[in-house]
């Protein structure tokens, strides 16, 4: 005699299909569904992916500005240093056509009166030159306080926190030496 299994029911033999494949509850199944799924559109449509694509555009406003001011700290940074440059070309022109003009007077003059002005002469060429490695010395601290200000404006503008003066600072000194 075989005993009643698990899929053996009381009417021939088998138990009952499962529900959703129940053919008599079909179009009341299809109708919910297209229901769910309408209202999971709506709902995708007009509140979710609207929120999302805000978020996303204001990350991207965000991004580009900042870019943009990075890109302007850049060409401030370039500006101050073309500017030094043209100041130690300047200084250069200024300290040569001294030079030129001392040795001019010291031809015209006698031979004691040459020597003579050409001592001094010397001394205001190292005067000059003195004054130009102070000057350049002077706009070098003016560039690595420059880059260390855009540094941590950058970096704070970036992750939101203000970094540890002395790590950009030590940063800064690598890159300028390197």
């Amino acid at each position: 005699m075989a005993t009643p299994s698990a899929t053996t029911g009381a009417a021939g033999g088998q138990a009952p299909p499962f529900p959703p494949f129940q053919q008599e509850s079909f179009p009341s199944q299809l109708l919910w569904f297209a229901l769910a799924f309408g209202l999971l559109y709506i709902l995708m449509s007009r509140v979710a992916l609207p929120r999302i694509g805000s978020i996303i555009e204001d990350r991207r406003a965000r991004i580009a500005a900042d870019l943009a001011e990075a890109h302007a700290m850049q060409a401030q940074s370039e500006s101050a240093a073309a500017a030094h440059e043209k100041a130690l070309s300047d200084a250069r022109a200024r300290s040569q056509a001294i030079a030129a003009e001392a040795r001019e007077k010291m031809l015209a003059e006698s031979e004691t009166k040459r020597k003579a002005v050409e001592g001094a002469l010397n001394a205001r060429l190292a005067e000059a030159e003195a004054t130009i490695a102070a000057t350049k010395a002077k706009a070098m601290t003016n560039v690595r306080d420059v880059a260390v200000d855009a540094a941590n404006a950058i970096v704070e503008r970036l992750i939101g926190q203000t970094p540890a003066s002395a790590s950009v600072t030590q940063a800064v000194d690598r890159v300028l030496k390197g």
